[in-house]
């Protein structure tokens, strides 16, 4: 078959555009490889959105995803916090929730996914005024999407409040704060009869201490 289905929105023509939170416009078993960069994160159903994908490869068929985790814009985060509860006396969501890099295996496993392999890239990036941050968010389609928070936009005293929250916790050099980012990489496979099995408990036939070249001691 050797098809690709590579998800991104905008790279989409018009009548192809799906969420992956709803079914994929694909027949079942219509891909051998699925990729996914960068908007696992933002859906509203993560486990249903990896179910739709599977829904869609082949046996033996694999996925490849990219996400932000959960350590992303940690900074950002914690200081909206701070600030908020001083000058409005209260929350409102406005850096959605990430993916924590300790449940992205089990999230494949949930999903049907066999072998899933997870890594994690993290990253610091320092920043000399706040605006140049959210710029960076707007860029990149990384703006707050969640449909509770505060509409009202950011008062100038919101904002320098917020500067100054993120220069005074999170300093670096020469006048900058560190904002931190973290990238998944998350691979599944379909199930199929081929894939190697985990054996038996007690079924191994070398002790750990021969491969090892070690003495086995008894306690």
């Amino acid at each position: 078959m050797n098809s690709t289905f590579c998800y991104d929105s905008e790279a989409l023509p018009p009548h192809m555009v799906s969420s992956l939170d709803s079914a994929l416009p694909f027949k079942e078993n219509s891909f051998d490889l699925v990729i996914s960069v960068l908007n696992l994160h933002s859906v509203n159903d993560l486990p249903g959105a990896l179910m739709n994908i599977a829904h869609i490869l082949v046996p033996d068929g694999l996925m490849l995803a990219a996400y932000f985790g959960g350590t992303t814009l940690t900074q950002l985060r914690q200081s909206l916090y701070s600030v908020e509860s001083a000058i409005h006396g209260g929350l409102s969501p406005r850096v959605m929730p990430m993916i924590d890099f300790s449940q992205s295996a089990s999230l494949l496993q949930r999903a049907g996914f066999a072998l899933p392999v997870v890594d994690t890239d993290r990253f610091t990036l320092s920043y000399g005024m706040l605006g140049k941050l959210l710029s960076d968010l707007r860029d990149t389609g990384e703006t707050n999407i969640l449909t509770a928070r505060r509409k009202t936009p950011l008062s100038l005293k919101f904002y320098q409040a917020l500067e100054a929250e993120l220069m005074t916790e999170y300093p670096e050099k020469s006048g900058r704060f560190a904002v931190s980012f973290e990238i998944i990489w998350a691979t599944g496979w379909t199930p199929h009869e081929s894939q190697q099995k985990p054996l038996k408990p007690g079924s191994a036939k070398m002790r750990l201490s021969d491969a090892l070249g070690s003495v086995e001691k008894k306690i």
